[in-house]
């Protein structure tokens, strides 16, 4: 299962959030050049190296997630301990804390901060990881997140220019959570035709969620309508237009 998701709030834009699940019947990269292939711009995405081909011509630019970083050293701190694990963790937080001191502001205004706060920052965090490197085994667990980490981070830079982009694409796991949970109690979705289904369905859930807005009052009404609404006019019925308080 694949989601691509699109939410602006964090820089003030006022155009709706909304998800968009694909099933296939494998992860081959394949996949997500299809799904995108009449999107360009930014895509904020893992270090999946099935996203590789979609960034070669410059149509989709990528963005990487600071916290598919951030969660390597956590891993490693919570089983062994370290100190380095430790003291990554807590320079990513202070990249956080920036964020959390611009959400919801203009891009120009996250990107006049973004430089001035975030960007010594994360200068820093590289080249402390870099000398870090250097003093431990290039075998250990430890090393492989630090190397990953070098690596993503350079790909993370393009949120320091441009004030529309976010540092992580934790929205798009958010809106992973509920199946990876959910295939605790269901392992199969009985065929493909099943999984296009469950797709259709996440998408038309996660949407109305992401607009505050209840799924199930939602679906209620629309299905209540939709017989008898003109095609046409179909996205009249999207969660971004209905009136949750004079349904209640």
């Amino acid at each position: 299962m694949w989601v691509y998701l699109r939410d602006e709030h964090e820089w003030g834009s006022t155009a709706p959030p909304a998800a968009w699940y694909r099933f296939t019947e494998d992860r081959k990269g394949k996949w997500p050049r299809e799904h995108l292939k009449h999107f360009a711009g930014w895509l904020h995405a893992d270090g999946y190296a099935g996203f590789e081909e979609l960034y070669r011509g410059g149509r989709i630019k990528e963005v990487a997630c600071l916290a598919h970083v951030r969660r390597k050293f956590f891993d490693i701190h919570l089983a062994q301990g370290s100190a380095i694990a430790k003291e990554a963790l807590e320079r990513i937080a202070e990249l956080y804390r920036v964020e959390d001191a611009v959400r919801g502001k203009q891009p120009d205004e996250r990107r006049r901060v973004r430089q001035e706060d975030a960007a010594p920052q994360l200068d820093g965090l590289e080249q402390w990881l870099r000398n870090q490197l250097m003093r431990i085994s290039g075998k250990s667990a430890l090393a492989d997140a630090i190397r990953y980490g070098l690596a993503r981070l350079q790909r993370l830079r393009p949120y320091l220019d441009d004030g529309r982009l976010g540092i992580d694409n934790n929205a798009a796991e958010r809106g992973m959570r509920g199946i990876a949970v959910g295939r605790k109690n269901w392992l199969f979705a009985g065929s493909e035709a099943g999984g296009r289904a469950a797709a259709a369905a996440y998408t038309l859930i996660a949407t109305a969620k992401l607009n505050q807005i209840d799924p199930q009052a939602w679906l209620t009404d629309v299905l209540s309508r939709i017989a008898e609404h003109k095609i046409n006019h179909i996205d009249e019925l999207l969660p971004w237009h209905y009136d949750q308080d004079s349904i209640m």
